[in-house]
């Protein structure tokens, strides 16, 4: 999969650097904490993330000012300039239909805003460990002297050789990730920023607040939060679904701010967010939900699906329609569902298709 990166002038004359990846329509991911436009494709924590998204849709990203291929240096590294940076990236994009927006924590502050001010060009928001209050504004003190101290880490630990002040940052990210995961997040920090930029977009993220603009938002609205996020409180997330007309919650079971690839939580991402923007799986790309099922029980739910009886499968395969109904209920159990009908609907909603070898 390819990407075309370019650059863009902002109007306070920051260089900000944004990508295009995938075939489709367009959908624009609003900046988050410490992105690498190049980076990212080679990492663990974030790839299968755009891999996702460029698959279904021309995925649309950009470095926030401070990081990444994006000026380091600027005068003015406030949180009002998010929403700024990203209306200039999707004028940069040249989009001409409305679009979703992908907002993952701080992004969710420049897809509100936006949405806000420009209804009539946004199609859906799908906000994901999101906020539209930093801890400054929480009335949470104990957070905010946490935040403070991570702050002054920052300052100081940031540019040592020894990854352990990252470390104590990074891990908060991903409390659940590999060795490995952890060692890239570390070294992306490195590569993306350097000490005293850290340090002042930290701070920027201490302030923030669009809450006023919560209820003005007239697209519809996903949002999903991790139950432990360690970054972001779930209650944030809820505050967000609940201010937002009309809002659709997702409480996902991880501890993750950025969820990864092979957690049950991401798996349950992709299937909301599909079901949300109306995303069809790709030519031979099937579900991971049938997995569980023998080949089998997969011969049975193909023609379940189809509407048959059990004296209809079991006349089809050859076998007893007991051995069939003793199937069935296996089937179900694994499916979590309870009823033919609710079996039917996820079988053509996750497409399901024969095994290769099923009669």
């Amino acid at each position: 999969m390819r990407q075309s990166t370019r650059m863009l002038k902002t109007g306070d004359g920051v260089n900000i650097a944004w990508a295009s990846a995938g075939e489709g329509p367009p959908l624009v991911r609003a900046s988050t904490w410490l992105t690498h436009l190049e980076h990212d494709w080679e990492s663990p924590v974030w790839r299968h993330w755009i891999e996702f998204f460029a698959e279904h849709f021309e995925l649309i990203r950009y470095d926030e000012r401070g990081s990444g291929m994006s000026d380091w240096v600027v005068d003015d590294y406030s949180w009002e300039r998010w929403p700024e940076d990203f209306e200039a990236v999707v004028d940069a994009a040249d989009i001409e239909v409305p679009f979703p927006i992908l907002g993952v924590s701080q992004g969710g502050i420049a897809a509100v805003s936006f949405a806000v001010r420009y209804p009539e060009r946004v199609s859906h928001l799908v906000l994901c460990g999101g906020y539209a209050r930093g801890w400054g504004e929480r009335n949470q003190e104990e957070g905010a002297q946490q935040y403070r101290a991570i702050l002054e880490l920052t300052r100081f630990g940031w540019g040592q050789q020894n990854p352990v002040y990252r470390q104590l940052f990074t891990s908060r990210f991903v409390p659940e990730g590999t060795p490995e995961q952890l060692d890239w997040f570390n070294e992306l920090c490195r590569k993306s920023t350097k000490p005293e930029v850290a340090y002042e977009l930290l701070k920027a993220r201490m302030n923030p607040n669009v809450a006023e603009l919560l209820p003005q938002v007239k697209t519809p609205t996903l949002v999903l939060h991790a139950t432990h996020d360690e970054v972001v409180p779930l209650a944030e997330g809820r505050f967000l679904a609940t201010e937002i007309p009309n809002a659709r919650f997702v409480q996902l079971e991880s501890r993750n701010h950025i969820l990864l690839e092979d957690e049950p939580a991401w798996q349950r991402f992709k299937d909301e967010v599909a079901q949300f923007l109306g995303i069809t799986p790709s030519a031979g790309e099937e579900d991971p939900v049938f997995e569980a099922l023998t080949p089998r029980e997969r011969e049975i739910l193909v023609h379940i699906a189809n509407g048959e009886t059990n004296a209809a499968i079991g006349e089809s395969l050859f076998i007893s329609e007991k051995t069939v109904r003793n199937n069935v209920t296996r089937i179900f159990d694994k499916l979590g569902v309870s009823s033919r009908a609710q079996a039917i609907v996820l079988a053509k909603d996750k497409h399901l298709k024969a095994a290769p070898g099923d009669r």
